[in-house]
């Protein structure tokens, strides 16, 4: 089974977009919509403090009929942020994303944000990784090398 290395190899970006604590909600959103991405890790000194994502800001700001102009994005964060190590399994980060009912995971290396990895970019390894094993087998059922 392949490990979030192999994701990140595979569908990161060539840059990790991140937002600080103190910038407004507007910024975060403005930002996601820019890069087409559904959340932005929090990082104050370079350190992961939270996450925000479109989730967040629908429940949070929309919901509750704040202005993204003046609502900062600590206010909204997520906080209790799901981690991985670039050693974890596809299959363990599956179960994670459905036990905790999240769509993202940080990838996280001693201590430093290493990437962002969605069940999209999960499910796509997955079936990258099936199809690539069901060509193996049928080379071998037909005595091709």
């Amino acid at each position: 089974m392949k490990s979030v290395l192999d994701v990140l190899n595979h569908h990161q970006q060539d840059e990790l977009f991140s937002i600080a604590p103190i910038a407004t909600v507007y910024d975060a959103i403005q930002l996601m919509s820019e890069r087409h991405i559904g959340l932005l890790p929090v990082l104050q000194e370079n350190k992961l403090v939270g996450v925000i994502s479109e989730r967040d800001y629908a429940r949070k700001v929309i919901l509750k009929d704040k202005s993204s102009k003046s609502t900062r994005v600590s206010e909204i964060m997520t906080q209790n942020v799901i981690t991985v190590t670039k050693k974890e399994r596809v299959d363990e980060c599956v179960n994670l994303m459905k036990k905790h009912r999240i769509r993202h995971l940080i990838v996280v290396e001693e201590g430093v944000v290493e990437g962002v990895i969605s069940i999209r970019d999960l499910f796509s390894e997955i079936i990258d990784d099936q199809s690539e094993q069901i060509s193996d087998l049928v080379h071998y059922i037909r005595g091709e090398s």
